[in-house]
């Protein structure tokens, strides 16, 4: 057995300071009332001495303390085996995602969508990163994903005005964080960038056994890029439209991954994740060792309530004669 909390024993040494007020009672009855009050009043039955009920207070207090440090039996360590998916999900950090023809824009719509994703992602390790011309880790790969939703939620472009889009570097940034995994999956959510066509991508993705799941966000439409002074405008003084890139389904196609569109059905990200779930069987273990503890403190504790409880009932009755 041993104490969990064990700092808490310290207070122990007051022990010795409760030991010496309650020992002391040099005034007793006799500073407080007269002799003849004193006559008057008669001890009828002594259920406890004065003694006895210090003694009780202090080892109601003792085994508190014994209680506050929590001891527990250790009986050895329990190997816990978990099987995952790892995945990274990519997030467009890019001027483009500004755009407004989905609410609040395609940033905000993408970060919801990533919300979304999680929740039928429960046997996956996700990792997290932003991507433009630069590439940003915001999460390594782990099971914690109230602290991906939380990192994700404070993600803002205010302070961003980063053009273009560089997938090639994403799928880079994806393989790093796999390292030495056999199965890789990249889960994009974009608008598509500006290139016309990803064939290098396509070949580093194969080369790098990486398949690309792309969820495309905007319209084909387009709309505009809302700034301070209005909107974005060329050099020209042209009001800039743009507009979704729907080539980037090549990428996702020939990786073998998929590809999804924007729509305003709040479940459809999940058909991403089911065609993940449904190839990529979890394979991958993890071991989790758990200790095997026993908390013992509620004994000391109950202990403690029965020795105060059977010091403060049982002051001696007095009653006038």
């Amino acid at each position: 057995m041993y104490f969990k909390d064990i700092e808490f024993l310290w207070l122990l040494l007051l022990v010795f300071v409760f030991a010496y007020f309650l020992k002391s009672d040099k005034l007793g009855l006799e500073g407080v009332f007269s002799k003849e009050v004193l006559e008057k009043v008669g001890i009828k039955r002594h259920t406890i001495s004065q003694k006895s009920r210090n003694i009780l207070l202090i080892l109601a207090f003792v085994f508190s303390v014994f209680a506050l440090a929590r001891p527990q039996i250790d009986h050895g360590d329990i190997k816990v085996k978990s099987s995952f998916v790892n995945v990274v999900a990519a997030i467009d950090m890019s001027k483009s995602m500004f755009c407004d023809d989905v609410y609040l824009n395609r940033f905000e719509f993408a970060k919801n969508k990533f919300y979304e994703a999680l929740k039928s992602m429960k046997k996956s390790k996700v990792a997290l990163i932003g991507f433009s011309s630069q590439t940003f880790l915001i999460s390594p790969l782990t099971e914690d994903f109230h602290s991906l939703k939380f990192l994700t939620k404070n993600l803002n472009l205010d302070y961003l005005s980063l053009k273009g889009t560089d997938i090639l570097a994403t799928l880079k940034a994806a393989d790093n964080l796999f390292e030495d995994k056999k199965k890789k999956i990249l889960l994009m959510f974009t608008d598509g960038g500006d290139s016309k066509e990803f064939s290098k991508d396509i070949a580093y993705a194969k080369d790098h056994n990486i398949a690309v799941y792309i969820y495309n966000i905007g319209t084909k439409k387009g709309g505009v890029i809302k700034e301070k002074n209005g909107v974005l405008k060329d050099k020209n003084g042209d009001i800039v439209v743009v507009k979704r890139n729907d080539n980037i389904k090549e990428l996702a196609l020939k990786t073998a991954g998929a590809y999804l569109e924007y729509s305003l059905n709040k479940n459809d990200i999940k058909l991403l994740t089911d065609a993940i779930a449904n190839r990529y069987k979890a394979k991958d273990e993890t071991t989790t060792i758990i200790k095997d503890r026993v908390e013992l403190f509620y004994y000391p504790l109950a202990l403690a309530i029965v020795l105060f409880f059977a010091s403060m009932f049982s002051f001696p009755r007095r009653s006038i004669s």
